[in-house]
């Protein structure tokens, strides 16, 4: 794969991966963050059985620009609502929540509209899931003197930039 030539304001994307609840099956969600490492992002991956309080921990600690849950459960409608109630508990609404997984039709529309990005579902390609990343995830151009923190001075993780 190519790798990204989008970035943050402070480097490379940073994206957490996430399989939040009881859901066992995590082969996706390690393809699809090889997928993300191998186009040049950093990805972190939070492993199995993750709560939503552990994910947005994890993704503030860590600077991320994005969160992409994998979820083949059931329990999507309340695991996103979830961590995108603990983001903007946060103020850390900038992070982009994407996911995908065996999420109904009928289930879409809702999920977009509580403010998940995207939901890809089975049959949606590496390209399709990288390229959308590039393409709306750290789209924000750097302000003219960004400093250190100019993406969101109320996030700061210590690491260096």
């Amino acid at each position: 794969m190519e790798t990204d030539d989008r970035t943050s304001s402070s480097g490379p994307l940073r994206v957490v991966v996430a399989k939040p609840g009881l859901d066992g099956h995590d082969r996706g969600a390690k393809i699809v963050a090889r997928a993300l490492r191998d186009a040049g992002m950093e990805v972190i991956y939070t492993g199995l059985h993750q709560t939503p309080e552990q994910i947005v921990s994890t993704a503030l600690a860590e600077d991320a620009d994005a969160i992409g849950l994998s979820i083949l459960s059931g329990a999507h409608m309340t695991l996103f609502a979830r961590v995108l109630e603990l983001l903007r508990g946060a103020e850390a609404e900038d992070i982009v929540v994407f996911g995908g997984g065996i999420i109904p039709a009928a289930d879409r529309g809702p999920l977009l509209e509580i403010g998940v990005a995207q939901v890809f579902t089975p049959g949606a390609t590496m390209a399709d899931i990288v390229g959308w990343v590039r393409t709306h995830v750290g789209s924000q151009p750097p302000t003219q003197d960004a400093g250190p923190e100019a993406r969101d001075p109320r996030r700061t993780s210590g690491r260096n930039h």
